[in-house]
């Protein structure tokens, strides 16, 4: 009996053109190059232009995976955003980006998961092409980081940069096999006692401020590695692979540390790990669109590849999705 797959058809990404290097942050902060790279294995980081806003990045990003997927703007009928940093409180960046790229039909939305935005906006737009509400979507994760940060406060500062990636997902008969192309499996938590653990300390309803990042660190870390594993042992459990299956690992790009932890612990083979933190810092959720776009267009990633994405971030929230290229 056939089932209907979301496929993706496209990729793209949009970094903005000014870059920040890590020697450039130490004449801003008491911190060195050798510092930030030990610590997290960030040497540099894009930051957004005076006047640049989320929904100019993810535009810019929609752009590249509408060509990439070989479609008009005009074919698609939903837009889901994911990010943290949109333009406005309401309305949502998606309507924005709807209206950059002239679509006057179909619905378009933010979704607000922070780091783990583009692993569940992919599953909400599984979700609706699955039961048929939507045929096309462009998946977009965009972020705009510089603007919530203290610059004054260097554990935090050196980690974060902007920056966005898409992909086109398009609704595709399949055999209802773990062969199939297209997403297998999706996974998602939260558990919102970790709340002060990372957080931005502002928002409308509670100080009428935007407010600045907020982490612990070291708590973050003891956390991220148990949570990542959860997710990603339940998508091999859901179809039966497991870690050598894998063709790419591409994971949240928040430290380099955590990256390889996680591997370690799952037995994911290094060289099948994605890594673009050390050029883009942790972009939120912009950084596993943006490091599946790079592995894309660099050639890594081929059709028919197994691939699993995952990501956790403020809330806490985490999630995986395992898909077939």
């Amino acid at each position: 009996m056939s089932v209907v797959r979301s496929i993706v058809t496209g990729s793209g990404s949009y970094l903005p053109e000014k870059i920040l290097t890590n020697d450039d942050l130490a004449k801003m902060v008491d911190t060195s190059d050798e510092w930030i790279v030990q610590r997290t294995g960030i040497k540099q980081r894009h930051i957004a232009a005076d006047g640049e806003v989320t929904s100019d990045l993810a535009t810019a990003a929609a752009k590249r995976a509408l060509e990439a997927a070989g479609c008009e703007a005009s074919d698609v009928d939903t837009i889901i955003l994911a990010t943290a940093t949109p333009d406005n409180t309401f309305p949502a960046s998606a309507v924005t980006v709807q209206a950059n790229l002239v679509i006057t039909h179909g619905y378009a939305f933010d979704v607000h998961a922070v780091c783990s935005g583009f692993v569940y906006a992919l599953t909400t737009a599984d979700a609706y092409i699955r039961s048929g509400m939507s045929k096309r979507c462009l998946v977009i994760g965009a972020e705009t980081f510089s603007r919530i940060l203290d610059w004054d406060d260097r554990t935090t500062c050196v980690l974060f940069g902007d920056g966005a990636g898409a992909v086109v997902l398009e609704a595709s008969e399949a055999e209802g096999l773990n062969t199939d192309r297209g997403i297998l499996t999706s996974h998602l938590r939260s558990d919102g006692r970790h709340k002060e653990k990372l957080f931005v300390d502002g928002g409308p309803s509670a100080t009428q401020t935007v407010g600045h990042l907020r982490m612990e660190g070291r708590e973050v870390f003891k956390h991220a590695v148990g949570m990542i594993t959860d997710v990603i042992e339940d998508a091999f459990a859901a179809t039966g692979y497991n870690a050598e299956d894998l063709t790419w690992f591409i994971p949240h790009q928040a430290n380099k540390r955590i990256i390889d932890a996680s591997a370690k612990k799952l037995k994911i083979a290094p060289e099948k790990v994605v890594t673009t933190v050390q050029w883009h810092g942790n972009t939120s959720a912009a950084s596993i669109p943006l490091a599946l776009d790079m592995a894309v267009r660099d050639g890594r990633v081929k059709k028919n590849d197994l691939v699993m994405l995952e990501a956790m971030g403020g809330g806490f929230t985490w999630g995986s999705v395992l898909l077939r290229w």
